[in-house]
Parts: C-alpha cells; sequence; structure tokens
C-alpha cells in the first residue's frame, strides 16, 4: 500500500532534518524534481538542491523543521511548517553568530510515486537574517 502524502513528508522531514543527513532527501527527490526558489531564477535540480540543503546544515548544525499544519489534495501537500536553529557556520557571507532563530515556513510539493517531482515556498530568510543581527532597511 503506497504512503500518504503527509506519510512521504514526514519521513523526508525525519530522515534529512531531524537527523540531519541532507544526502538522505535523494531517496525523496524524483529525476525531473524542481526546487522553485524564486520566479525569477531557474529551478534547481536535484544535485543543486541536495548542496542547498547541505548549506543550510552547515551554517545551522542544530536545524530543525516542525510541520504545524497540512493540506493534502491529489498529488499535492500544501504545509506550515517551523524551522529554528543556532548559526554556527556561514550563512549568506555572514559569520557565525552562535544566535537561534526560529521562523515560519510555507511550502507545496508535487509527489509522484512517493518522491518530490516540484517544490516551492520555503524560510523567511529577511526574518532569519534580522533575528541574527543583520540591520537594514525596506526603502
Amino acid at each position: 500500500m503506497a504512503r500518504s502524502n503527509l506519510e512521504v513528508l514526514e519521513d523526508y522531514i525525519h530522515q534529512v532534518w531531524d537527523e540531519g543527513d541532507p544526502e538522505a532527501a535523494r531517496a525523496f527527490i524524483a529525476p525531473n524534481y524542481r526546487r522553485h526558489i524564486s520566479p525569477m531564477l531557474e529551478p534547481l535540480g536535484p544535485d543543486a538542491q541536495v548542496e542547498r540543503l547541505k548549506g543550510i546544515r552547515a551554517a545551522f548544525a542544530d536545524v530543525t523543521v516542525s510541520v504545524e499544519s497540512h493540506v493534502s489534495e491529489g498529488d499535492m501537500i500544501a504545509f506550515r511548517s517551523t524551522m529554528r536553529g543556532t548559526h554556527t557556520g556561514s550563512f549568506l557571507g555572514l559569520e557565525p553568530t552562535a544566535k537561534q532563530f526560529t521562523v515560519g515556513l510555507l511550502d507545496m510539493i508535487r509527489i509522484e510515486d512517493e518522491q518530490f517531482v516540484e517544490h516551492w515556498g520555503g524560510p523567511d530568510v529577511f526574518d532569519i537574517l534580522r533575528q541574527l543581527g543583520v540591520d537594514w532597511k525596506l526603502d
């Protein structure tokens, strides 16, 4: 019997985030996977997404993700989650501050045959930077 989209997502979060193994993402990512970071950028493929996850783990060694709520319909799952971590490595050029952060995420993933095919959303990077002490003004 096939796992539900929520079961696949929970397994992914457990292996990749809770156990801290970005390489484990490869088992959940289809060969034609596309990670949409911005409408202005080309989507990331499987290898680039795994490298992105490794970069997040390197910057925040204790990072965790908790799913707060979800809606699943057909091959899509949308979920609201919370990401927490401590800034222990370089992040976007910012040297480690040892500060902790907590941010919300809104994500949507299209799943086929228990693998992620497309993924949209992610953490609020501006809020992470603000909590790490970066001061900026939006003019």
